[in-house]
């Protein structure tokens, strides 16, 4: 009846996700590294499919292309299945309607002991209210069939199992969550994980391009921070714009009179030699670029650190974390518009 379909690109954790399926069922594992990686060491039951590395959505549909059962279960490669989790989605899957397509599993993310979690773990720990998210997610083959499967343009594992449930519920099914239980572990990802992270935008600016405006309101998400990024790396340019166009424009004060002249006949008292009537002299124009350049920059702090402590206050305020936290606070806006830039450019209408 059901297929689990894992693409893997060889982590660890693989061993540990298909003891936890179990022999009960059959097991696909798609090997999405480079053609030229080393086989795989994997039980006999497993049967492997390359996929030649072209990504998680292109690995899946090698996956349930290969698959000949009416339902196909796609598990990520660093989950842990409850025990007893073959039972489980058997019993979520067999007595549906015909009009469901897809049932998803209830993902839980172990908090952890003692402590408020970091940022990165609370980026992990959000995948336990996400909807549809293909950590434990099973699809009819009938309706992967007639909507073309994962769309392949989404090239991380990121938004592609949103796209994918858009698409499922636009063509008339419905999407229901089933009783099975799938654990994601919590991982460290690195200093720079959260800014790695920004990629995902030019993902976001393709939903947008297939899916309209309000694309998030559909899958049950929150709007994002990408208008204040803009505002924030906009004030940074500014300030630093403005900041060297003052000390291009300043007057150095060589070759210009130190004291007025004194009066001589024919000219009005109170002028400067370098000054022309009706013109502002040319020592007065630079003044208010510095001003300017310093009120941008207080925008450009002001912004920064609202949103580094809004990452900060939640976490555990160790010093590792408030200077990771407050580090990556001053790369994020910029390399998120600059992927969102990059991503509109790309999927423009």
């Amino acid at each position: 009846m059901i297929t689990v379909v894992i693409p893997t690109i060889g982590r660890a954790t693989l061993r540990e996700t298909l003891a936890a399926v179990g022999r009960t069922v059959p097991v696909i594992v798609v090997d999405d590294r480079r053609a030229a990686a080393a086989a795989l060491e994997l039980p006999d039951h497993v049967r492997v499919v390359r996929s030649g590395g072209r990504g998680p959505a292109a690995a899946r549909n090698a996956g349930w292309r290969a698959a000949g059962t009416p339902w196909v279960v796609f598990l990520d490669d660093d989950v842990i299945p409850a025990p007893g989790w073959a039972e489980a989605v058997w019993k979520d899957l067999v007595d549906l309607p015909d009009d469901v397509g897809g049932s998803q599993g209830r993902i839980e993310v172990p908090r952890p002991a003692g402590r408020r979690p970091t940022d990165a773990e609370r980026h992990t720990l959000g995948l336990s209210d996400a909807l549809w998210v293909t950590a434990d997610m099973a699809y009819r083959r009938s309706v992967l069939e007639q909507t073309g499967g994962f769309d392949e343009r989404f090239p991380r594992a990121y938004r592609e199992d949103a796209d994918i449930a858009l698409r499922v519920a636009r063509a008339g099914h419905r999407l229901v969550a089933g009783e099975r239980v799938t654990t994601h572990p919590v991982r460290e990802d690195g200093f720079w994980a959260s800014v790695r992270f920004q990629r995902g935008n030019a993902d976001d600016a393709l939903m947008r391009h297939l899916h309209g405006p309000r694309w998030r309101q559909a899958i049950g998400g929150s709007g994002g921070r990408l208008r204040r990024h803009a505002v924030t790396s906009a004030a940074a340019f500014t300030a630093a714009a403005l900041g060297l166009a003052a000390t291009v424009a300043r007057p150095s004060g060589r070759g210009r009179p130190d004291r007025w002249p004194e009066r001589r006949p024919g000219r009005r008292p109170g002028r400067r030699l370098d000054q022309r009537p009706g013109r502002r002299g040319a020592a007065g124009g630079w003044r208010a670029l510095p001003v300017l350049a310093a009120v941008a920059g207080a925008l450009w702090a002001a912004m920064t650190a609202e949103f580094a402590w809004r990452r900060i206050a939640p976490g555990p305020r160790t010093p590792r974390e408030v200077w990771r936290m407050a580090v990556t606070s001053v790369v994020i806006p910029p390399v998120a518009c600059v992927h969102r830039l990059r991503g509109e450019w790309r999927w423009r209408r």
